[in-house]
């Protein structure tokens, strides 16, 4: 089971491909706050909905300095599939291999309709414009987090 981050601690740098197989890196984004989020699998029911909200509330959440990113296991083709069905403009990067949800603790032992199954752990860390954990959230709903990270910080 990975560690989970904590407020204060360094986020785990990462560079990934995005939907069309650019290098999306962490630190392209200093200087600006960004929204991590880990989630399961492009093309879900929960997934499609929390890539939504964040997509409907991108424009707030930019205007407030901070950006989006998404990571799950899939590939990048599938993102892009995933990016185009439903319109999507938050940032999709994709961690097959799954070190990035690791280092971010966003892959272990999880409950599934009852079971204990290893995955990815709905998680969404918010980083500082300089590359700080400022607070992350695990084991969270993909119905209704968005608005709760909104209210949270205080948009």
């Amino acid at each position: 089971m990975s560690e989970r981050l904590n407020p204060g601690d360094t986020a785990p740098a990462f560079t990934l491909p995005d939907a069309d197989g650019k290098p999306v890196s962490l630190a392209d984004h200093h200087g600006r706050k960004v929204i991590v989020y880990f989630y399961p699998a492009a093309l879900t029911p929960g997934c499609t909905k929390q890539a939504c909200d964040f997509t409907d509330n991108l424009a707030l959440l930019t205007g407030a300095g901070y950006d989006v990113i998404g990571v799950s296991p899939d590939k990048p083709d599938k993102l892009a599939k995933f990016r185009d069905q439903e319109n999507l403009k938050v940032t999709l990067v994709a961690d097959p291999d799954k070190k990035v949800l690791e280092a971010y603790g966003a892959y272990g032992e999880k409950k599934l309709y009852g079971k204990t199954v290893t995955g990815v752990i709905r998680s969404t860390v918010v980083v500082d414009e300089n590359g700080a954990v400022e607070r992350a959230l695990y084991n969270v709903k993909a119905t209704g987090h968005v608005a709760k990270i909104i209210k949270d910080l205080g948009l």
